[in-house]
C-alpha cells in the first residue's frame, strides 16, 4: 500500500472528518452537561471513574487530540481544565468553548501539518490526521460510558443515535 498524499489527508478530513467531528460535539456536549451537579461522584463500581471524573477526561482529552493534530505533537498536558471549571455544566462550556477554537484551527490545517508523524505516547507513530479519529473513537467510548450512569443518579438521558426514550417521553409531555 502506497503513503497516504498531502491531498488525501486534506480530502479525508474536509469531507470525512469534520463533519462527523462537529455533530459528534453537540452529541458529547448534550451528555456532558446532563450529569447532575450533586451526583458528580456516582460510579457504578468501585474500580470505576467517577461520573465527574469521566466528564473532565471526555472534555479534555478530545479536545488534546485535536490540538495533537493542530500542534503536531501529542502532548498529555495539553487542554487541561482551568481549577475554575468545576461542574459538569462548566465543564461542557469550557468543552464547547474550546471545541470550537480547536475546530476552526483543524479546518485550516494543511496536508503537510496532518501527514506530519506524531508519536503516542512511546507506543505507536502515526500521521497526524489519524488522530481525528483516534480521539473521536476515544470520545465516543467514554460518553457511552458516561451515559450509562445517567439514568442511575436520576438524570434524564439525551438522544444520542436517535431519540432516546427521555426525549421521547419529553416531547409526548409536549404534545408532540
Amino acid at each position: 500500500m502506497s503513503a497516504m498524499t498531502s491531498e488525501q489527508a486534506v480530502f479525508l478530513l474536509q469531507n470525512a472528518y469534520l463533519g462527523a467531528l462537529k455533530n459528534e460535539s453537540r452529541i458529547t456536549k448534550k451528555v456532558l452537561e446532563s450529569v447532575p451537579a450533586d451526583k458528580c461522584d456516582h460510579r457504578p463500581d468501585p474500580v470505576s471513574k467517577s461520573a465527574i471524573e469521566l466528564v473532565r477526561h471526555i472534555a479534555v482529552a478530545e479536545n488534546r487530540f485535536l490540538e495533537t493534530v493542530i500542534n503536531g505533537v501529542f502532548d498529555v498536558n495539553a487542554a487541561a481544565l482551568p481549577e475554575s471549571v468545576k461542574t459538569p455544566q462548566e465543564v461542557a462550556a469550557w468543552y464547547e468553548q474550546r471545541f470550537a477554537r480547536n475546530f476552526d484551527a483543524l479546518a485550516k490545517t494543511t496536508g503537510e501539518q496532518l501527514l506530519k508523524m506524531v508519536d503516542f505516547r512511546g507506543m505507536f507513530q502515526r500521521p497526524a490526521v489519524t488522530f481525528v479519529m483516534l480521539g473521536l473513537h476515544h470520545t465516543i467510548h467514554h460518553r457511552g460510558q458516561l451515559s450509562s450512569y445517567l439514568r442511575c443518579m436520576g438524570a434524564k438521558v439525551p438522544s444520542i443515535y436517535g431519540e432516546s426514550y427521555d426525549d421521547a417521553q419529553a416531547r409526548k409531555a409536549a404534545g408532540g
